[in-house]
């Protein structure tokens, strides 16, 4: 380890902050969206006449949103973040209001909350892959790692507070759908259309905010790293796809990522077999995601005091999320291995398995910009990111088709994580960034 980095010959400003809170509020309520109908998907299935495949679908349109991910690593990178977070808003306020569109005709009524999923989902890109580049563009070195964990984790926090909304604002059906009464299948639609509105009402008023002030980038540079030059995006991307350490990590971050992200959004549909409740579903959700945002800001906070060991905190990271994963997956098997079947059980393994794999994420994030500097921030992650989605994309694909026995997608879980603590320990670290601040300071 490099120990406590000495001071640079850089200025950071107070409105720093600012900028940080306004795009992890965005990058929240981005998540809060994404996540609206996994944790009600039963009422939901009610309320607008929604199949499992639909439910599929809505969660689907998240890496979906993925696919012009290189558009917005261009713009962020040509443009700078102002004009890439107001078009991302802006679309996030798009899709929300379509949501909210009172049309009585249930299959319009569908589609249109589909297409409002969709321009949430291309709200995705920029949420989840400019977190490195805002911390180095605002941030001095020993505070970059818990900048980046702020704002990547703030995603995540949102689609906890999904889990955690849902339930508890929308009631569950009672009883069997043919058994529902009319009164009550309006008063589950109101309440569901009530949570619309005020995630509606919510990204609005963020778009408000970063129109009025979010600028691109402080006068002076906070370190000597942010004011160097940078490779163009065409050099970046081949200087990325013939860098065989950075490919290593990138398939070690983006399998059990993209494999997590798919799993929890439609964690509620995977319990519902086992007789778990949508609220007790919801609440698993919740706790397993503030979890690991919690421990992800501390070790970030620990990286940033203790430099070079970085490899190290995923590896112990890693090891946690295969035994929490492969806890859970056994506990679900019940008939082959007649392990306890209780809500702490369930409770237990999947916080822990939030905990370990949503707290690497920034962590994850730092070492592919030390690793492949002079690479855009932006560029690095996105790629990283972009694969993250298409993994989590195949997975969900292939619920659309075999979304009626899930042991198949449990297995999943401890399968990727392994692979991913596989590759950390082959992966050689490097610290060229941080070796640029250090030696050009002093």
């Amino acid at each position: 380890p490099a120990g406590r980095l000495p001071p640079l010959s850089g200025r950071v400003y107070g409105r720093r902050w600012l900028v940080l809170l306004l795009f992890s509020l965005l990058g929240f309520a981005q998540g809060l969206v994404w996540n609206t109908w996994g944790p009600i998907q039963n009422s939901a299935r009610l309320a607008f006449g929604f199949s499992g495949w639909d439910i599929a679908l809505l969660v689907f349109w998240g890496p979906i949103g993925f696919a012009p991910c290189f558009f917005f690593m261009w713009l962020m990178d040509k443009k700078g973040l102002r004009v890439t977070v107001l078009l991302t808003s802006s679309l996030m306020v798009l899709g929300a209001g379509l949501r909210c569109v009172p049309v009585s005709d249930l299959e319009i009524r569908k589609k249109l909350i589909h297409g409002g999923q969709l321009l949430n989902g291309l709200a995705g890109p920029t949420v989840m892959n400019a977190a490195p580049f805002l911390s180095t563009t605002w941030f001095s070195p020993d505070e970059r790692a818990t900048a980046t964990a702020i704002a990547s984790l703030l995603n995540y926090l949102g689609s906890a507070g999904a889990f955690l909304v849902g339930p508890l604002v929308v009631p569950p059906p009672n009883g069997s759908a043919h058994l529902v009464s009319q009164s009550n299948t309006q008063h589950i639609k109101d309440r569901i259309e009530a949570v619309l509105y005020a995630e509606f009402g919510m990204v609005s008023l963020i778009f408000s905010a970063a129109l009025a002030y979010f600028p691109s980038r402080p006068p002076f540079p906070p370190s000597v790293a942010a004011a160097s030059q940078r490779l163009s995006y065409r050099r970046s991307f081949c200087r990325l796809l013939s860098n065989f350490r950075f490919l290593m990590i990138a398939l070690a971050y983006a399998i059990p990522l993209g494999v997590f992200s798919g799993w929890s959004g439609v964690l509620d549909l995977i319990l519902t077999p086992i007789h778990v409740s949508q609220v007790d579903a919801g609440w698993i959700g919740f706790w397993s995601i503030v979890g690991g945002c919690v421990v992800g800001i501390a070790m970030a906070r620990f990286a940033d005091f203790i430099r070079g060991m970085l490899k190290f905190i995923l590896l112990l990271l890693l090891s946690g999320a295969t035994l929490a994963s492969t806890w859970f997956t056994l506990t679900c098997l019940t008939t082959v291995t007649h392990l306890p079947l209780t809500t702490a059980t369930l409770y237990t393994s999947c916080i822990l398995l939030g905990i370990f794999l949503n707290s690497s994420v920034p962590i994850f994030f730092e070492l592919f910009v030390e690793t492949v500097y002079p690479v855009p921030e932006g560029i690095s992650c996105g790629v990283v990111t972009f694969l993250s989605n298409v993994f989590m994309g195949v997975l969900l694909f292939f619920l659309t088709f075999y979304h009626t026995e899930f042991s198949w997608f449990n297995w999943c879980l401890p399968g990727s994580c392994l692979l991913s603590l596989l590759l950390i320990l082959c992966f050689r670290e490097s610290y060229d960034r941080l070796y640029l601040d250090v030696v050009v300071s002093v």
